[in-house]
């Protein structure tokens, strides 16, 4: 049996494309691997449990103008202040009041009163969100002007 040649100066040599697969597929797989490492962080940022997480346990309707919200706070870092917004809703589900409110250092979870002055009569207060981001305004007794 005879083996047929192939010009490799037209097709290239066996030896050169040997070589250069597995190259290829190292770089492919490396490729791949860096592509599965940011999802993955992409995913456990957006989906993983969050380093500060606010609720509202009770709300009272005080009048046709304020609600009182109790808020608890629960963080990662109970050490470090957090600033949490709460809202006041219409039973439209029109937001008729908005405040943030400074959580102060704590150990374990923090519960917290605060009343919210509404611009109509609210039918539910809420915690919308919390944050360690702790605006200067709120950390100083400095209020904000303009």
């Amino acid at each position: 049996m005879t083996q047929q040649q192939v010009p490799s100066d037209r097709y290239g040599s066996r030896a050169r494309s040997a070589r250069s697969r597995p190259a290829l597929r190292w770089a492919l797989t490396a490729v791949v691997l860096l592509v599965l490492v940011g999802v993955s962080v992409v995913g456990y940022r957006n989906l993983g449990s969050a380093p500060i997480e606010g609720k509202q346990v009770a709300f009272e309707i005080i009048d046709d103008h304020s609600v009182r919200i109790t808020l608890e706070v629960q963080r990662d870092d109970p050490q470090r202040p957090a600033d949490c917004v709460v809202r006041g809703r219409a039973k439209s589900g029109e937001e008729v009041g908005r405040r943030e409110v400074l959580i102060h250092p704590a150990n374990g979870v923090t519960r917290q009163d605060t009343v919210l002055r509404t611009s109509a009569p609210a039918g539910v207060g809420e915690v919308y969100g919390c944050t360690y981001n702790v605006p200067e305004y709120l950390s100083t007794h400095t209020r904000p002007t303009g």
